[in-house]
């Protein structure tokens, strides 16, 4: 009789936040078996996920974890995710976004070396690596010049998986492109403008106050994003594959299209412009090259923007109607 085989195992760190939620549940859809990493502290469960209270950045934290769960897969996805907090606190995202990726890096290196099993890392990297890039579209090639304390984390942790890909580590970079969902914390100006949506076709609130509406992005659906990084793990191979739609919008864009969801068409006559809201040294516009993972991944995106943006209202009038 043929023994059973044993589903994979993946260990997921950030399993909380939009990314990980969507990832640990695809995962679990799969029947695998999901160890979550969460902040000391955090009240953070997850449906059929084992979870784990860790700090990254402690001292063999890292390799304590690894040695405990075993896994098969490593989905690093923790981290400070806002440029704008990188810069009021540089010096904790470099350590919480870099130096915690370069040890869970490591911790996975030994890990596989001492015990002869294969461990498989795919490494939430971040279009804002190439935020000073000359390139008007971004692919894997394009020069890695970061413009913002976030954006440089990300370039330290980007660059250590090369490192230890070269040292034997099938490692693999998700060059993440701007990616929404109704999981999108509120900090986020997508999620304000959204939320500032519902919120006003329902009279609870009457302007929405934002920074430059200028800046353009390349905007995606986030779990077809965690789509992505499935197929790369199920690829098996360490690579660097850029996730974007190949469409850029601007925050007005946004804020146009959100309106118009809940049936405002002058939107300029709700927004005020604060200038305390502008980051310093933002790229202007951003466009992502996806045409890598569409050949080798068979990866594409299954919503567009306006799309996005309804589904995200139409979660924010919801609840705001039940508030």
């Amino acid at each position: 009789m043929t023994a059973r085989r044993k589903p994979p195992s993946a260990l997921v760190t950030g399993v909380a936040g939009q990314d990980g939620s969507y990832l640990s549940e695809a995962l679990v859809d799969l029947g695998w078996t999901v160890h979550g990493v969460a902040r000391p502290g955090s009240m953070s469960v997850v449906d059929d996920v084992t979870m784990h209270q860790v700090d990254l950045g402690e001292p063999g934290a890292a390799s304590d974890l690894v040695g405990a769960t075993d896994p098969d897969y490593v989905f690093h996805l923790a981290g400070i995710s806002s440029v704008w907090r990188s810069w009021k606190d540089p010096v904790l995202t470099t350590r919480v976004n870099g130096v915690s990726a370069a040890s869970l890096l490591d911790a996975c290196h030994t890990h596989q070396e001492a015990s002869g099993k294969r461990v498989m890392v795919i490494n939430a990297s971040s279009a804002e690596i190439f935020a000073g890039s000359s390139d008007p579209v971004q692919n894997e090639n394009s020069r890695i010049a970061p413009t913002s304390p976030y954006g440089a984390s990300k370039a330290l942790s980007h660059n250590m998986v090369q490192v230890y890909r070269s040292r034997g580590l099938e490692a693999t970079n998700a060059i993440l492109f701007n990616h929404e969902s109704p999981r999108r914390p509120d900090t986020f100006v997508t999620r304000k403008i959204t939320k500032a949506a519902a919120a006003i076709a329902r009279g609870t609130q009457s302007k929405l106050e934002l920074g430059s509406m200028s800046a353009q992005r390349d905007w995606g659906w986030a779990p077809d994003y965690v789509a992505a990084m499935v197929a790369m793990a199920l690829h098996g191979k360490g690579d660097d594959f850029v996730v974007a739609t190949g469409q850029s919008h601007s925050v007005a864009d946004f804020v146009a299209s959100a309106m118009a969801a809940v049936g405002i068409d002058d939107w300029r006559s709700y927004v005020d412009a604060d200038p305390e809201m502008l980051r310093p040294a933002d790229s202007a516009r951003m466009i992502g090259d996806a045409s890598k993972a569409r050949d080798v991944l068979r990866w594409a995106p299954t919503k567009n923007f306006e799309e996005i943006v309804t589904a995200m209202v139409e979660f924010d009038m919801t609840e705001e109607m039940a508030a």
